[in-house]
């Protein structure tokens, strides 16, 4: 619901909560949409009510990918643009104009609109994944813009699940002054938690995994390959022909092989290299995963690059290799899966070819253990809002500062 120009976050109707997501949803890649969406369920279920705002870099492919989980979302690109728009990719300079931007949107004209939305969310929610860190530095903004919008509105804002290694050079100071302006922060591996102070949490996708997420067909594939072409240091061709050997190692029929693309087009073009040497290997598009469900069983075996794959197939109870193929940031997540419990061997050296793993996934206790803890999180993060005055003084007592508190729940 936007204000007109001049108005604040006072003049917002109370007749309805506005809860604003910052997400990297609509590329697509199936891990952001899976968070994405289970967010947008876990609302749908809390808050049907709510007016709920979804900021992307892509939000008309967004806006059909996650069209109907809540009966109220709609989705924006403000806080991305404004990042974008930045005069600089220094992420001190970047996190500046954004923060200088929502508080004076003139800079912005054509986002003035979007801005004053933003300064009027009960809670602004960074939701979780790998984006925000030296790879992307300009995204940094997110942060700064959501602290921006709290200081203007008096509402809450929230990061959860985040990976921010590698991060960028001289960044932590910056991080942790934005955080300060946060609610809820929490990190999904051990260097994130180092980097920022607090104890490590996990991965949002946690919140909505159950059967719902699995395709509920008994004829698949024994052995399921997600490779990715993205961010792959140690090249493709060594990827291919690292899986090649494990693949002939464990004495696999071609025919019994199944390959899953998490990316559109990125996850083809390595099993474009092995093709001609898996005749018969069933290819199951994105398109296909995110209509029916990971085609994940606890029969199989899984050789993948990527993170999100990893986790829901071990959630299915499935064996499986997790391959890093960039030893600053893949590595770090997987790496931080197995810490959880995963079962999976995550292989760093790619000279090596390990056992067929047999251990299987989760433990069904541990994933449920899991995925209550992050309900805390999200009962945390969208509990009603006490807003607070100019001075920062509130008329209600705020929840007790989510850094120690829940971090250490997840964990115990």
């Amino acid at each position: 619901m936007a204000v007109a120009p001049g108005e604040n976050s006072s003049t917002k109707s109370a007749q309805r909560a506005l809860y604003y997501l910052v997400a990297p949803v609509g590329h697509p890649n199936y891990g952001d949409e899976l968070i994405a969406a289970s967010w947008l369920g876990e609302l749908a279920a809390m808050a049907p009510e709510a007016d709920v705002w979804v900021d992307t870099h892509s939000p008309g492919p967004a806006a059909v990918l996650l069209d109907g989980i809540h009966p109220r979302a709609k989705f924006t690109d403000t806080l991305w643009r404004l990042c974008w728009e930045a005069p600089s990719e220094e992420p001190w300079q970047v996190a500046a104009w954004v923060r200088e931007a929502v508080h004076n949107p003139g800079m912005m004209p054509r986002l003035h609109s979007g801005i004053e939305l933003l300064a009027t969310a009960d809670v602004v929610h960074v939701v979780g994944g790998g984006y925000i860190n030296k790879l992307w530095p300009k995204q940094l903004g997110l942060l700064a813009g959501a602290a921006a919008a709290v200081e203007r509105s008096g509402g809450r804002a929230a990061m959860t699940g985040h990976g921010l290694v590698p991060a960028c050079e001289d960044v932590t100071p910056l991080l942790l002054s934005l955080l300060d302006h946060f609610d809820v922060v929490e990190v999904r591996d051990e260097a994130s938690a180092a980097l920022v102070d607090v104890q490590p949490g996990i991965d949002d996708a946690f919140l909505d995994i159950g059967p719902h997420r699995f395709e509920a067909d008994e004829d698949q594939p024994e052995v399921m390959l997600c490779l990715q072409s993205d961010l792959v240091e140690v090249g493709i061709g060594k990827l291919a022909g690292a899986v090649l050997s494990m693949l002939r190692a464990w004495k696999v029929p071609p025919e019994r092989v199944g390959v899953v693309e998490g990316v559109p087009r990125v996850d083809r073009e390595v099993f474009a290299l092995l093709e001609r040497e898996l005749p018969g290997a069933r290819f199951y598009p994105f398109s296909h995963i995110w209509a029916h469900g990971l085609p994940a069983n606890p029969r199989q075996t899984w050789i993948s690059t990527r993170f999100h794959i990893h986790m829901l197939a071990a959630a299915a109870g499935a064996s499986g290799v997790a391959v890093s193929i960039n030893p600053d940031y893949y590595a770090t997540k997987h790496r931080s899966l197995a810490a959880l419990g995963s079962n999976w061997t995550v292989l760093e050296d790619l000279t090596q070819v390990p056992d067929r793993p047999t251990a299987g996934g989760y433990p069904a206790e541990t994933l449920a253990h899991l995925r209550r803890a992050k309900s805390e999180i999200a009962k945390t993060v969208y509990a009603p809002v006490a807003r607070r005055t100019s001075d920062g003084a509130s008329s209600e007592p705020q929840p007790e500062s989510f850094r120690r508190r829940w971090s250490r729940r997840i964990l115990g």
